[in-house]
């Protein structure tokens, strides 16, 4: 297995008396990481301590293998970062302000200014480079702060909440952009609390809850359920009274029921009480779970 690209254990941030994170341990692979949870879930804490903007009143962390606080500079020379609210000058042309954000990495001015062209081609601003960010749509906005934040080619890139504002159209786009890191060999930690975009880009998830962590680990293993969903051509009562004699749970909405066995084969026992009742069947299949499911599950309240 690669190394994690994101550690912590036990970490802690408090705001005066308000626990914004509480004991968090997490081990993030490689890949697209989607950190979600509803706002004030600590999501942007937790990145600003990854950053070593915050430091943390217990435990520790390290990003790309750099312990933090103490390699903070090491941390920040491989890490983009891409911040949720307005910071971006409006009296600047976006490609000024990208090729700056190139030079402030290191990179020499000649390149950084070819290299914030090219970046900004990338996510969508031709023309409208040389505009000053003030004239900007939200779109262009959040295209301009993607664009500064991979620059200088980082390894790891920090997004909060990159779809913010966005309309439909918008954040399809955005999600494109975000999905095409891994094709550029850039691992990202993409944090939102619209549930449906993680599952639509990431492949390993961080769930926070009130500063602590719900769930962490693959998308794929979250949503695995041993429940069964059968959805009927006709009336369901029928159906639902024969698995509930065999000893299943069932959950009936509409012609739709939900079974779950213990001990015993859902799909078999589904299959034998279709038999018996001869109901049409339009669908049969796992049913599957979603990040919304497993947080209105799991999730406390807020704090």
């Amino acid at each position: 297995m690669p190394p994690p690209v994101i550690e912590t254990s036990g970490l802690r941030f408090a705001y005066g008396d308000l626990v914004a994170l509480d004991g968090v341990d997490l081990n993030v692979p490689p890949g697209l990481t989607g950190l979600v949870g509803a706002n004030g879930a600590g999501k942007t804490t937790l990145i600003k301590l990854l950053l070593g903007i915050l430091r943390p009143a217990a435990g520790g962390a390290a990003v790309l293998g750099h312990g933090l606080p103490h390699e903070t500079l090491q941390v920040r020379s491989r890490v983009g970062y891409m911040p949720e609210g307005p910071c971006l000058p409006p009296d600047q042309t976006a490609a000024d302000f990208v090729g700056y954000a190139a030079e402030l990495a290191g990179i020499p001015t000649k390149v950084a200014r070819q290299r914030a062209s090219d970046v900004l081609a990338l996510v969508g601003l031709h023309e409208e480079r040389f505009r000053p960010i003030g004239q900007f749509s939200t779109g262009m906005l959040q295209r301009t702060k993607l664009a500064q934040a991979i620059v200088h080619d980082p390894d790891l890139v920090l997004l909060d909440e990159p779809t913010a504002g966005l309309d439909p159209e918008g954040r399809e786009e955005m999600l494109d952009l975000v999905t095409r890191l891994e094709e550029f060999g850039i691992d990202a930690l993409v944090s939102s609390h619209v549930l449906t975009d993680i599952e639509r880009t990431c492949g390993w998830v961080v769930m926070l809850d009130g500063g602590r962590v719900l769930r962490s680990g693959p998308l794929s293993a979250l949503e695995q359920t041993t429940e069964v969903e059968i959805e009927l051509l006709g009336d369901a009562a029928a159906v639902a009274e024969a698995l509930r004699r065999a000893g299943a749970e069932v959950d009936v909405d509409g012609r739709s029921v939900v079974i779950t066995a213990a001990g015993t084969d859902p799909f078999v026992l589904a299959r034998d009480v279709l038999a018996e009742t001869g109901a049409g069947l339009r669908r049969l299949g796992s049913r599957r779970t979603t990040l919304e499911d497993i947080f209105l599950a799991e999730g406390g309240e807020e704090r």
